[in-house]
Parts: C-alpha cells; sequence; structure tokens
C-alpha cells in the first residue's frame, strides 16, 4: 500500500514536471489573425479594437486582419481606422482569399495598416460614397459628404505613406483597381497568395507604431488565429441589411396573423421576436425613417383591401407604398450598404399574397352561412314526424324538434319542411314545395 501511494505521488510530480516543461503558446512567438468577411459595422468594428487590445497584451509580434468586404457604416469605418492609426501593435491588412475585394470602407482600412497586402485576383477601390440604393448623393449634402470622405482617404494615405493621389480617386472618381496595379501605384506594399508568403515577405519592414519606428520579425512565428464572440457574431449577423428587412417583413407578417387568428400563439411569439430582432438591427444600421413608414403604409393598405374591398385600389396601394419603402430603408448618406433586390421583390410579393389570402379566408368565414347553434338550423330540410296544426314535431339533424308551420293549413306526418327561423327553442317551417314562393 506504501508503494502504490510513493508511486502516485512520483507520478504526480513527473506529470507536472512535463506540464511546466511545455512551451506557453502565448509567450511563444506569434501572430494574431482575425477574418472580416462582410460588412463594415459595430460588430466588427468592436472586433477590431478587441483584437488590437488583446494583441498588444499577448506580445504578438503583429496583428493580420484578413479583408473581404463591400463597404459599409462610415461611422465603424472611422473608429476603425483611428483605432489601426495609433496602434501600438504591428497591423496587417490582407485582401484575401483570391476573388476578394476592399470595396469602399475596406479601402480606408487596407490603407490605414502598417503593412498593406492583396492576394492575386483581388481588387480595391471604389470608394465614392453613396445612398443606401447605390445612387450618389446629390446637392450641398453630397458636396460634402465627399469631400469629407477624400481628405479622411488622404489623410490615410499621407499617414501611412501611400498614394494619395490614387486614394482621392478612389473616392471621387471611385476608381477600383487589381493587385497588380495597387502596388505599381503604392497603394499597398505586398501581393502574398497566403499567410505565410505574407509573414516572409512582411520580414525586417520597419513600421511606424505612433511615432516609434519597429523591424517587424514574424517570418516562421505561429499564427494564432481568434474569432468573434458570441454576441459579436449575433450583431454581425442582424447588422446585414438583408438579414435587417427579413425579420422586420417576418415580424410584421407573424404579427399580423395573431390579430387574424387569436389565440394561435406560434406566429405573434414568432413575429414579435423577429420585430424586436428587427428594431435592434435598425438601430445598428443607419436607416431612411421615410421608407420604414413607407413599409408600415403599404401594410395597413394591404391589410385595408383585406377587410374593406376597393376593387384593388388599396391593394395596389399598398403593394406600391411597401416596394418602395423597401428600396429607401437603407437609403442613407452615412452608408452604401443594400438590400438585395431579389429579396425585395420576393418579401414583397410574399407579404401582399400572404395578407391579401389571409384577409380574403377571414372575410369569407365572416360572411358564411353559420353551421353551429339555431342559426345553423335555418335553411335546412327537415321531415315532419308530428302533425303541424300548426304546431307538432319534425326530424332534423338526427333529432326532434318542437315546430310551427308558418302557412295557412296542417302539414301531415311524412311531409318535408323546411326551417325559416326559430322562436326560443321553437322552430318555424314552411312546407318544402313553398319555398319557390
Amino acid at each position: 500500500m506504501k508503494t502504490l501511494k510513493i508511486f502516485f505521488v512520483v507520478s504526480l510530480m513527473a506529470l507536472g514536471v512535463s506540464v511546466l516543461a511545455q512551451p506557453d503558446q502565448s509567450s511563444a512567438p506569434h501572430v494574431d489573425l482575425i477574418v472580416i468577411d462582410g460588412s463594415i459595422n459595430p460588430a466588427v468594428d468592436d472586433f477590431i479594437r478587441e483584437s488590437i487590445t488583446r494583441a498588444k497584451s499577448n506580445g504578438a509580434r503583429a496583428l493580420i486582419i484578413q479583408l473581404d468586404t463591400p463597404g459599409g457604416l462610415l461611422s465603424s469605418t472611422r473608429t476603425i481606422v483611428k483605432e489601426m492609426l495609433s496602434a501600438q501593435v504591428p497591423i496587417m491588412v490582407h485582401v484575401a482569399p483570391s476573388g476578394a475585394g476592399a470595396g469602399s470602407a475596406g479601402v480606408f482600412i487596407t490603407m490605414a495598416a502598417h503593412i498593406a497586402a492583396m492576394a492575386p485576383a483581388t481588387n480595391i477601390g471604389a470608394a465614392h460614397p453613396v445612398a443606401g440604393g447605390g445612387q450618389e448623393v446629390k446637392g450641398v449634402m453630397g458636396e460634402k459628404i465627399e469631400n469629407f470622405t477624400a481628405s479622411f482617404s488622404e489623410t490615410i494615405a499621407q499617414k501611412r505613406g501611400r498614394n494619395t493621389e490614387w486614394a482621392i480617386e478612389a473616392v471621387r472618381r471611385s476608381v477600383s483597381i487589381t493587385e497588380t496595379d495597387a502596388l505599381k501605384k503604392k497603394v499597398i506594399d505586398i501581393i502574398a497568395k497566403d499567410i505565410d508568403d505574407l509573414l516572409k515577405q512582411a520580414d525586417g519592414r520597419k513600421v511606424d507604431l505612433d511615432g516609434r519606428m519597429t523591424t517587424l520579425s514574424v517570418k516562421g512565428v505561429n499564427v494564432v488565429r481568434h474569432e468573434m464572440s458570441l454576441k459579436q457574431r449575433i450583431v454581425n449577423a442582424i447588422a446585414d441589411p438583408n438579414i435587417a428587412y427579413m425579420l422586420l417583413m417576418a415580424g410584421i407578417l407573424g404579427l399580423y396573423m395573431e390579430f387574424s387568428n387569436p389565440g394561435v400563439m406560434f406566429p405573434g411569439v414568432t413575429g414579435a421576436i423577429c420585430l424586436v430582432m428587427a428594431l435592434i438591427s435598425l438601430q445598428l444600421l443607419s436607416f431612411n425613417y421615410a421608407g420604414l413608414i413607407l413599409i408600415l403604409l403599404g401594410i395597413a393598405l394591404l391589410i385595408g383591401e383585406a377587410f374593406m374591398p376597393s376593387f384593388g385600389v388599396l391593394g395596389i396601394g399598398g403593394v406600391i407604398s411597401l416596394a418602395l419603402g423597401s428600396f429607401l430603408l437603407f437609403d442613407t448618406p452615412n452608408s452604401d450598404l443594400t438590400i438585395d433586390r431579389t429579396i425585395i421583390y420576393t418579401a414583397v410579393a410574399t407579404m401582399a399574397s400572404l395578407v391579401l389570402a389571409i384577409g380574403y379566408l377571414v372575410f369569407r368565414s365572416q360572411k358564411a352561412k353559420p353551421t353551429l347553434g339555431m342559426d345553423g338550423l335555418i335553411g335546412e330540410i327537415g321531415e315532419v314526424r308530428a302533425k303541424l296544426s300548426p304546431s307538432g314535431k319534425v326530424f332534423v339533424h338526427g333529432e326532434y324538434w318542437n315546430a310551427q308551420t308558418q302557412t295557412d293549413g296542417q302539414i301531415d306526418v311524412g311531409d318535408k319542411v323546411q326551417i325559416v327561423g326559430y322562436d326560443g327553442m321553437n322552430l318555424k317551417v314552411k312546407r318544402l314545395q313553398d319555398r319557390a314562393s
């Protein structure tokens, strides 16, 4: 027994020594890697700022941002760029993989990096500010936004020693170039096929860490990848205008179905959840109040058409209002995010069809002849079982009822009668052959 105890203690000590002897992954030479694939929004802003802080605190040699974005919110982009320009850890932006692009907001983020790189068969550019529908912002407001964005792009290029002329053209003329032209024009520093190639080419380069020159030593170091937190992933998902729009439509439709058929519960609960998520999305995104009002007006007109038939006037107006509101919902100068038009067409057609179909069924059920209770007996055919002179009994729906004839004379046993009314629990009937009269 004593031998076993000694063996157990020795084994624990050996295990502890082996654990202590293993190298600490966080203390070994490494670079942090994060991937941004989608629009630039508050979740991406939070993720990048968190990653910069983590890379500094855990001693990473650099932070690599693998980027593929069509653009996003200008407010989030400005915050990201501000953090990157004042970062105390080298930041490398790699537009990758092949086929990826750094559009609009992605241009500013790429140029703000200490090392800007692109993979083969990628592109960068088209940073001209546009409204949410993709059209140019007109008037004095459009001129102000363009001038501000151009100066913003020029400032970043000057700070990182990049091509300021191209930076301005990317905004004012919305030019877009491939990775080869970007390298020639000194928009980027490196063309790298993958992360290993990027680290190999970046090794030994000098970067400016907020006024302090640092030489990169990143060749052959470990690459530690970090993912978004659950909260960031949820926010990133609902900050997509397509998702926000579909949640809004689903929420409105669910609540409409619940109000049309009280007690079903599932459509109401689901609709309420979708509507709350849609409102959170609209808080994260820049949206147009006029577009939202038009959508709500369109739903109201469709409901009006369902319950107050207007020969299609309200229905057509509702569809038009719903479609216009959908196109204008994210039509703002603070974002270049858009809703896929296929989604709009599908959502409008589905919403209009379902609302009108449900409204028609409800309207028809309200106008339909009652099938239960005393009212359900009106118009039914029965057989006389006790002579009506004028009172007697009739057999209808498998039951015997007291009845009274509404015509002169008597009705014999076996004759067919039609129920035309009732007085309390007494039925009022007439001969079947008298129906036409």
